[in-house]
């Protein structure tokens, strides 16, 4: 088996250690001379490379992730959702701008685990460091993140229990253009479509998830409370940590209502990356 990981992967690391050390520095605000020493970058080299990434400044991007900044994230997501239900758009609003659909497997084809289902994956380099997907006919059906350290093929060992009767082919050419779907300029290319195995409530709650808008967080009251369930925030943080489909389906825009990121099944400084880069996104397109 064939896993390319390009040298690209190293400005991810970069960028991953640059934001741990600014967080656990942030009290004294270290200047871009000593954070590029930490990366092993030169001043120049290093404000290129994150602005290049994020679209803005190291120091900007951290204020994203502050707790005063999240808490009033929050009720700006909520006020946002609840404006946009009143008006009668809670499913294909503009306001949730809606690029991604999803599709269960059947009652039957859960009790077969994916039996004759055709699984083509690949590993990809992505703003937030290798992935592993896996697409169907009907969708995409696994992204995972590869941890730090970890050796890729344990997530296909995992994807494979997962899909435990399918088969699977390695197809890095096809993957790759789904790939640069997801990661890419949502607003030029086509919907997604996603393809999940999960319990009738796990659904549910990935459904809620995809209808948080970019750029937004929420938290596990919330979910519970848009899904009818308001006493079933432990079963909705299993359903949000059972998620297979990273990002697509953004468990990682949900948050402790304290402002507190908190974890993330792929590593929580990588939680940190991808809300802080949708903000950023988020905040130059209204610019």
């Amino acid at each position: 088996m064939k896993i390319n990981q390009p040298e690209e992967n190293i400005n991810y690391q970069r960028i991953e250690q640059a934001i741990q050390y600014l967080e656990k520095n942030f009290l004294h605000q270290p200047e871009l001379n000593e954070v590029a020493e930490k990366v092993h970058l030169s001043p120049f080299h290093f404000q290129r490379l994150f602005t290049e990434w994020a679209g803005i400044s190291p120091k900007r991007f951290l204020q994203f992730l502050t707790v005063g900044f999240l808490k009033n994230k929050l009720d700006e997501t909520k006020n946002l959702i609840d404006a946009a239900e009143a008006a009668g758009l809670s499913s294909q609003s503009r306001v949730y701008d809606l690029f991604t659909t999803l599709e269960a497997v059947t009652p039957q084809e859960y009790k077969l685990n994916g039996s004759g289902i055709r699984i083509e994956y690949g590993f990809h380099e992505t703003p937030f460091g290798l992935s592993l997907i896996g697409v169907t006919e009907r969708g995409i059906c696994w992204l995972s993140f590869i941890t730090t350290d970890e050796d890729p093929t344990y997530e296909l060992k995992k994807m494979k229990e997962h899909w435990h009767q399918s088969v699977f082919h390695q197809n890095q050419e096809l993957t790759s253009s789904f790939i640069t779907s997801v990661f890419g300029d949502r607003k030029e290319e086509k919907k997604l479509h996603v393809f999940v195995k999960g319990t009738n409530f796990q659904i549910k709650v990935w459904e809620a998830l995809l209808r948080l808008p970019l750029g937004s967080v929420t938290t596990y009251q919330n979910i519970a409370e848009k899904i009818q369930s308001p006493k079933a925030m432990q079963a909705v943080g299993s359903a949000v940590g059972s998620n297979h489909i990273a990002y697509l389906i953004p468990c990682h825009r949900v948050i402790r209502k304290d402002g507190i990121l908190g974890e993330y099944r792929w590593e929580a400084t990588r939680k940190k990356s991808i809300i802080g880069w949708e903000m950023a996104k988020q905040t130059l397109s209204n610019e």
